[in-house]
């Protein structure tokens, strides 16, 4: 993969803008921390960044680490995975996205996730584990294929075993101290 700058950093800017605030979005989703409305707005977001990045694949493809180099590139992905209302895009993107991985210009991991992403969203087992939700027990695995052969194939794509998953969900979404909950809002609202 390349450090050279990207060639489109115009685009890599708006990824990574569209990337950041969903993010943001998504995390305080996790937290309760919405009312109905932004709940709306933040769908309304989703369908708004995928239609962006839909553009983007048609007119350049995967928008990989030589394009919009690798945050941007990594923006695409999270834009990509959470574009779970519009399976035929997903798919699309997956595709790509595969591409990209084998001509060097994106990460296998990242291809994992959309590919296991994808996967789930069409009714099917996943292949790698990276998908889980939060249910009543605390998180779980979405359905899995072959779970005997799993860390085997976690290890081929670059991804940890499955037991260090669960962890990094809960930390990701652990509950914000007061504090730094109202600072993290401040900055969101600047940014």
């Amino acid at each position: 993969m390349t450090t050279a700058a990207p060639v489109r950093p115009d685009l890599a800017r708006e990824l990574i803008a569209r990337a950041a605030a969903s993010a943001v979005h998504r995390a305080q989703r996790m937290r309760n921390q919405l009312d109905a409305v932004q709940l709306g707005r933040g769908r309304h977001a989703d369908h708004a960044n995928t239609a962006v990045l839909r553009r983007i694949l048609a007119e350049y493809d995967w928008p990989g680490h030589r394009l919009v180099g690798p945050a941007a590139a990594r923006a695409a992905w999270s834009i990509a995975l959470h574009s779970d209302d519009a399976p035929d895009f997903q798919r699309a993107a997956t595709t790509l996205l595969e591409r990209a991985v084998r001509a060097g210009d994106a990460l296998i991991q990242h291809w994992a996730h959309l590919h296991d992403r994808t996967l789930i969203n069409n009714g099917h087992a996943q292949e790698y584990g990276t998908q889980l939700f939060l249910g009543a027990d605390g998180i779980v695995l979405c359905p899995l294929r072959a779970p005997e052969s799993l860390d085997e194939r976690r290890a081929r794509v670059g991804l940890p075993p499955i037991a260090v998953a669960p962890q990094t969900v809960r930390r990701r979404y652990a509950p914000v101290p007061r504090v730094e909950s109202a600072r993290a809002g401040a900055l969101a609202e600047a940014a």
